[in-house]
């Protein structure tokens, strides 16, 4: 039986958008199995010791969980020892981290090596494996080869993968960055592949493929022992197959089954509202039915929206309704809509932009000041259960700061402490 965890991440593993997921997998993990970065992907970039080391500290001091690097940068430049340590590291690990990178590069060098298994091995045991970004779309069977075709303009086709879905039980084609809109004034949805391009590579997989389309910072969570998927982040997963999509966004839930067959009956606790939307035919306005309210409705129902979650202090819904108005402002664009529009609708984001910054600097500068004085309230109350010599009460106050990551320090002068 397997029993672990495999997260899909559309994009922003190593920020704060992922954080609270992170610490959700990690609590998953069988104590004493280390947390490791597996460096591969991006092995041939001259910054790759860079990479790891960020990855290392954003998760030391914004998880709060020690991690190591994994280091196989190439299966041809790596001494014998080298792999062996990287080997054994691998098979003591509880959770392991792939990221940023070349999705085809990585398939190449870890294809031919003991990798992939050991990977799969880990989840099997109990463990939690997160592919992001780049390394997300090596984890089925066909890799998409992404900067072979949008930067070097090389025919469309696809790559095999490492399939380490596939080696536990799912056959799926899994592609991160599905709602990208980098382009501006072209479409980049789809992994930088476009609606057109899309399609035309979509027809090249078997009939009934299943692609599972992660938007960015998000994550699609498969539990190997409920067989349940749920969706956690700020935008959507999609699964898409012979045309036809659900979509999901957090907190849903779908079932393993349901990425097979959509009128799989659900198990768990999702009772069929994960299903956000079935088409018949890929959406490029994310509107169901197919019926579009006007571009006007759109905007500024995304402005009340907005304004709602920064009332709330909801920053990841301020986010949400950000990207969703850049989305449908470049949506606009590719449908001609009145010029006059756009501008006006640019207006609106801009300002959008604006209040976000200044909520943020609002939060940023009150939320210390309640944070030292809460910790100060604390310590009075650990000095006052001190002097009553209400030792288990006082050392669960400290034992309480020190999981927070405030730091006590006793002085004759009194309680000192630091973040």
């Amino acid at each position: 039986m397997i029993r672990g965890t495999v997260a899909l991440v559309g994009s922003g593993e190593l920020s704060g958008t992922m954080v609270e997921t992170h610490k959700m997998l990690l609590s998953r993990v069988e104590s004493g199995r280390k947390a490791l970065f597996l460096d591969t992907p991006a092995g041939f970039q001259e910054n790759v010791d860079l990479l790891a080391r960020r990855a290392v500290h954003f998760f030391e001091q914004q998880v709060l969980q020690p991690m190591e690097v994994a280091s196989f940068k190439s299966s041809e430049t790596v001494t014998a020892a080298e792999a062996e340590r990287t080997y054994q590291l691998l098979n003591e690990a509880g959770f392991v981290l792939l990221g940023p990178g070349s999705p085809t590069y990585a398939v190449r060098q870890l294809k031919e090596t003991p990798i992939p298994t050991l990977l799969s091995a880990m989840v099997t045991r109990g463990g939690c494996l997160v592919v992001a970004s780049a390394a997300a779309l090596t984890a089925g069977s066909h890799t998409l080869p992404v900067y072979e075709i949008y930067k070097v303009g090389e025919q469309l086709h696809w790559v095999e993968g490492l399939n380490i879905l596939g080696h536990l039980g799912l056959e799926l084609v899994v592609i991160p960055h599905w709602n990208n809109a980098e382009g501006g004034n072209h479409d980049t949805r789809f992994c930088y592949m476009g609606e057109k391009r899309f399609r035309a590579l979509e027809e090249q997989l078997i009939p009934g493929a299943t692609i599972l389309g992660i938007d960015e910072h998000t994550a699609c969570i498969l539990d190997f022992s409920t067989r349940l998927a749920s969706v956690q982040g700020i935008g959507r997963v999609t699964i898409r197959r012979s045309g036809t999509e659900q979509v999901f966004s957090a907190p849903d839930q779908f079932s393993f089954e349901q990425l097979f067959d959509f009128t799989a009956a659900e198990s768990g606790d999702n009772n069929g509202e994960g299903v956000k939307e079935t088409l018949s035919k890929s959406s490029s306005t994310g509107e169901a039915g197919g019926e579009e309210s006007s571009f006007w409705n759109r905007m500024h129902g995304i402005e009340d929206a907005f304004h709602r979650a920064l009332e709330e202090n909801d920053p990841a819904a301020v986010t949400t309704q950000l990207l969703e108005a850049d989305r449908i402002l470049w949506q606009a664009q590719l449908d001609l809509e009145n010029p006059e529009f756009i501008s006006q609708g640019r207006e609106i984001y801009r300002e959008m932009i604006v209040l976000a910054g200044a909520g943020m600097n609002r939060v940023v500068t009150d939320l210390p000041r309640k944070f030292e004085a809460l910790v100060e309230k604390l310590l009075d109350l650990r000095e006052h259960y001190r002097r009553e010599k209400s030792w288990p009460e006082a050392d669960q106050i400290r034992d309480l700061l020190q999981q927070s990551g405030v730091v006590v320090e006793d002085t004759r002068e009194g309680p000192r402490w630091r973040y």
